[in-house]
């Protein structure tokens, strides 16, 4: 596990077109930063946690035209509890954003990455004397040391992001959305055809629907699509290909990733009973 604190101006930036091997949470609390984990992208700003799941192309740089990006870092090994916590945030595979955090959860987000930074006493080589270490914890007391308080982070901003999340309240239009959604989990939905089914513009009804029900359209089908396949795991012998295709999964390989993420077991085991 290895922890560290920059202040990064303009031009800073990191390139991994193969992705990463371990998970990597950022906190930010200054200036502006800008994250991309496959084609999806993230702002950055104070009090926001964002998180990068390993193995998928990312990016992350300071915002164009912002004087600088402050932030804390981690990469490590994620515990798998802690993928429940992080779901009702992903904004696409592979993607978190735990955003906002309340003002009041902020000191105590950086008190932990403090202690993750502070508590291995084992500066990676070559840092600079009097910059802020980059902590590598390498014995197993460390480490537990340092899950821990990356745990008391994800907690915190898991539940702090959802008690900042604005109130859903009944709009018709969204309701039928979320109607035409249930009603066929594995159709061919879009932003665009939900929005045309009530008369909106894509955009509109994007920032409509997550307003109202505190996720995105395409978020709120995919975990739809998975509780249809979940059913027929259960209640049919169809194959898994047939499943993923059913419940509006082109590609078996990308349902089985996503449904081990959502139920913590590949679809066989599902099946089998191995459930968590």
């Amino acid at each position: 596990m290895v922890t560290g604190r920059y202040d990064q101006g303009p031009g800073y930036g990191v390139n991994r077109p193969q992705g990463s091997c371990s998970w990597l949470f950022t906190f930010t609390t200054g200036g502006r930063g800008l994250i991309r984990q496959g084609s999806a992208r993230a702002e950055a700003v104070a009090g926001h946690l964002v998180v990068l799941a390993p193995g998928v192309a990312q990016r992350y740089a300071v915002a164009p035209g912002a004087p600088h990006w402050r932030f804390w870092w981690a990469h490590c090994q994620a515990r798998p509890s802690w993928t429940p916590w992080l779901l009702p945030y992903a904004v696409a595979d592979g993607l978190y954003v735990l955003a906002p955090l309340p003002g009041a959860l902020h000191g105590r987000v950086e008190a932990a990455f403090g202690r993750m930074l502070a508590d291995p006493r084992r500066p990676a080589r070559g840092t600079p004397p009097g910059e802020d270490p980059v902590a590598v914890a390498q014995d197993s007391v460390a480490r537990e040391l340092a899950l821990c308080a990356l745990e008391e982070v994800v907690l915190l901003a898991a539940s702090g992001a959802r008690a900042s999340a604005p109130e859903p309240g009944a709009d018709a239009r969204v309701r039928r959305a979320e109607e035409l959604i249930a009603a066929d989990p594995g159709a061919p939905h879009t932003v665009r055809s939900l929005a045309d089914s009530v008369a909106l513009s894509p955009s509109r009804f994007a920032h409509l629907f997550a307003l109202r029900t505190g996720r995105s359209p395409m978020r709120a089908l995919r975990e739809a699509r998975l509780r249809h396949a979940a059913r027929l795991l259960e209640a049919t012998d169809l194959t898994v290909e047939r499943v993923a295709a059913a419940s509006g999964f082109p590609s078996p390989f990308h349902f089985s990733r996503v449904f081990r993420a959502r139920y913590g077991v590949p679809p066989g085991a599902y099946r089998a009973g191995e459930r968590p």
